[in-house]
Parts: structure tokens; C-alpha cells; sequence
């Protein structure tokens, strides 16, 4: 099928008179959009101790101690190991601070 050739010349002009009846109409005032507020909550800020954790293999924390008592926990870390079946290892572990 052969299409229709458009002439955009004219399409152009037939738009443009168009725009021009639709300007002589009486103008609509457009209102100002409403500013919303804003709702992003605030991010609480959280504070956060390190403590070294003594865990078994499994996971579970066996004991806590102070950041600055490492050796302790790597010494208790070991003496478990030793004296059960599953090795015991020392990892970091924070948690939150309460005010």
C-alpha cells in the first residue's frame, strides 16, 4: 500500500491557526502548585561500642570482654578450644550504645 505524502507545510500552518483561536480565548490562570513538606524522617543517630566476642564454630557467643582486653579473649578463645571438641575464635562484634 503507497501512503499519503504529508505536506508539513501545511500541517505546520493548520497547528499554528489552531493555537492562535485557542489563544484568543479568554486566559485560564494556572495556580501556583502547593509546596509539600518534606517527609523524610531524620536518621537517629546511632552510637556503637566494640567488644572482642569469643564464638564457637556454630556461631554462638560464648563470652564478652572490653576492646581493650584482646588478649583475654584470645587466651579464653584458646583455653575453649582445648578443653571442648569445637574450636573457639575471637571477631569483633559492635552494638549499640544505650543513652
Amino acid at each position: 500500500m503507497a501512503r499519503k505524502i504529508l505536506n508539513r507545510k501545511e500541517l505546520r500552518k493548520e497547528k499554528e491557526s489552531a493555537e492562535g483561536k485557542e489563544a484568543a480565548k479568554a486566559p485560564v490562570a494556572k495556580k501556583a502548585p502547593v509546596k509539600r513538606k518534606s517527609r523524610a524522617k531524620v536518621a537517629k543517630e546511632v552510637r556503637l561500642k566494640a567488644f572482642w566476642g569469643v564464638f564457637n564454630q556454630s556461631m554462638k557467643r560464648h563470652s564478652l570482654f572490653e576492646y581493650s582486653q584482646e588478649k583475654e579473649a584470645r587466651k579464653k578463645a584458646e583455653d575453649l578450644s582445648e578443653s571442648q571438641k569445637s574450636p573457639h575464635f575471637v571477631q569483633l562484634v559492635k552494638e549499640v550504645i544505650e543513652e
